[in-house]
């Protein structure tokens, strides 16, 4: 298996508390936490989450992407 790497965004949640992580190569690919640890360490395993299902489905795995 390869590895790839991925860029995660780390946002706080402006109209309540907590932060939401997201996966910009990943549409969809999101992370939810009360402290800035929390969604980083579960995005983790959404991002395997969402892998898995786009397998399943047949569809092809992005690579990582950056805007600059």
């Amino acid at each position: 298996m390869n590895k790839i790497d991925y860029t995660v965004v780390l946002e706080p949640n402006n109209d309540e508390r907590g932060y939401t992580v997201t996966v910009p190569a990943l549409p969809g690919c999101v992370s939810l936490g009360d402290t800035v640890d929390e969604p980083l360490d579960n995005v983790k395993d959404a991002i395997l989450l969402w892998i898995s299902m786009a397998r399943k489905s047949g569809e092809q795995i992005p690579e990582d992407w950056v805007f600059v």
